[in-house]
């Protein structure tokens, strides 16, 4: 028996849940953040600084912004991969619209909501990978390049969070790039070590 024989695939109900739940985390995880004031890295935290800077609304922000990665992904990592990021987004972006109306937030101290981000999106967005999705933007770049050279996603993605926690001290108190930079950092450690082609078959 192969190693090709022991894989497991994963079926349209397993991606449908899967991604669901990577979805609903990730949405509950920006919810905690934007509560407590703090902003993220990736392409969401760039839909988060523009949305505190301009008032305009992030799930709009984010839709936008992601626009022209999906060519990207669609050259590279092929259609299913990009129909899912697509659907991902979409929904993302209605989630983070309606959670306000139903779950509000009463106390919550900064450092807490960093690592309660980190952790709920950070478990979010592995689901998603596992699942051959993801939420667009330079997390398609970060699988990309994961895939090509073996520099793994979180990596990755914690070189490019650097660049616009940098910009972000130009922009926002000291202490709220600091404590939003322990949620970046709880969040990428989550997807670098846990994201390993090596210890995860099912495609």
């Amino acid at each position: 028996m192969t190693d090709q024989d022991l894989v497991i695939k994963h079926s349209s109900l397993d991606d449908l849940q899967g991604l669901s739940l990577g979805i609903f985390m990730c949405g509950l995880g920006l919810h905690v953040l934007t509560h407590v004031g703090l902003i993220t890295g990736q392409t969401a935290g760039i839909a988060v600084i523009l949305s505190y800077l301009t008032g305009w609304s992030f799930g709009v922000l984010f839709f936008l912004i992601n626009l022209p990665f999906y060519i990207l992904a669609y050259r590279r990592l092929g259609l299913e991969f990009t129909v899912k990021s697509l659907i991902s987004v979409s929904l993302l972006s209605i989630v983070t619209e309606l959670l306000p109306s139903g779950f509000a937030i009463e106390a919550l101290s900064t450092p807490l909501g960093a690592v309660i981000f980190g952790c709920l999106t950070g478990m979010g967005l592995l689901a998603m990978f596992r699942h051959n999705g993801s939420l667009g933007g330079l997390g398609v770049v970060a699988l990309l390049i994961q895939d090509t050279t073996g520099f793994r996603a979180g990596y990755v993605q914690l070189l490019a969070d650097a660049v616009i926690f940098g910009v972000a001290f130009l922009l926002f108190p000291a202490p709220v790039v600091l404590w939003s930079l322990l949620g970046a950092v709880v969040l990428n450690t989550i997807i670098a070590v846990n994201h390993r082609r090596d210890r995860y078959v099912a495609t």
